[in-house]
């Protein structure tokens, strides 16, 4: 049996997906891209699938047949391309969610993250003990070997608030998920120290929704925003009850920014947030 081919990788995908944007806008199919670029059809639509990877230069090449003259946007998709060698998230492919993959590259690859939560504690400001209440609280519930490849898994996207030059993180975070006392009071007071910690970080703000602000749109729903060099490469992934949805189209994601804008706009500053925040951690 001849060995399987890889999945592309998110990032791959979001370069095809760029790639026949340009060739849309330039009102040319395929066919007639691949004929002015000297090569077949199927391997334009499988450029623009992520299945074959692309050199700087080709898509280069290619935003000169597309008529693209915005240096900034080829460039950022230039800079897309030429990684050969599969990062760390791979060796848990079989094991999760292909979203979990997906968030984990995004996040790795994001030049800036902007995320909010409601009911949970944002990922990256995991402990490890916390999440594995987190986990073993799923439907269908999993099984202990399950839970542990997850935890591992989010222990290792922290390390990217920690690299030489982390990207800015903002978390907005409501009250409730403050609150949840997953795991029981000793972990959900290690959990909010851990919190406490994090937002001293330089390249880390924490913005709380507090119980008595104004109403915000979304509130049932998380949002993971990573910013890429120029807005047309960004991506956000929405976090729903069944699986994550990734979210790369203009419109959607001018959305998602008015939507994290509005409910930025509802919290308190960081020295409020971090006060509110130790405050309910002396409570427990």
């Amino acid at each position: 049996m001849p060995p399987s081919t890889p999945l592309p990788t998110v990032r791959r995908r979001r370069l095809g997906a760029e790639l026949r944007r340009l060739r849309e806008r330039a009102d040319l199919s395929a066919t007639e891209a691949a004929a002015r670029f000297g090569i077949t059809q199927s391997r334009i639509s499988n450029i623009e699938a992520g299945r074959y990877g692309v050199s700087a230069e080709r898509v280069r090449a290619l935003a000169r047949i597309y008529d693209c003259s915005d240096e900034a946007l080829i460039s950022a998709l230039a800079a897309m391309t030429g990684e050969r060698k599969r990062g760390w998230w791979e060796e848990y492919r079989e094991y999760l969610p292909t979203s979990l993959i997906d968030l984990a590259e995004l996040e790795h690859h994001a030049t800036a993250l902007r995320v909010a939560q409601v009911i949970n504690i944002p990922g990256l400001l995991q402990t490890p003990e916390h999440a594995r209440s987190v986990f073993r609280e799923g439907v269908p519930q999993l099984a202990p070997h399950e839970i542990e490849y997850r935890v591992s898994h989010r222990v290792k996207r922290q390390a990217i608030l920690y690299r030489e030059a982390p990207p800015p993180y903002t978390a907005i975070i409501h009250e409730a998920a403050l609150r949840m006392q997953f795991g029981g009071t000793a972990t959900a007071k290690a959990q909010l120290d851990h919190v406490l910690d994090m937002s001293e970080r330089d390249n880390v703000t924490i913005l709380v929704i507090p119980f008595d602000g104004t109403a915000f749109p979304s509130a049932g729903h998380g949002i993971d925003y990573f910013h890429g060099p120029v807005p047309h490469v960004d991506t956000a992934l929405l976090d729903t009850a069944h699986n994550g949805a990734l979210i790369d189209a203009s419109a959607q994601l001018e959305r998602c920014r008015l939507i994290l804008d509005r409910m930025e706009s509802v919290t308190l500053k960081p020295t409020p947030s971090r006060d509110l925040v130790h405050r309910i951690a002396q409570a427990i």
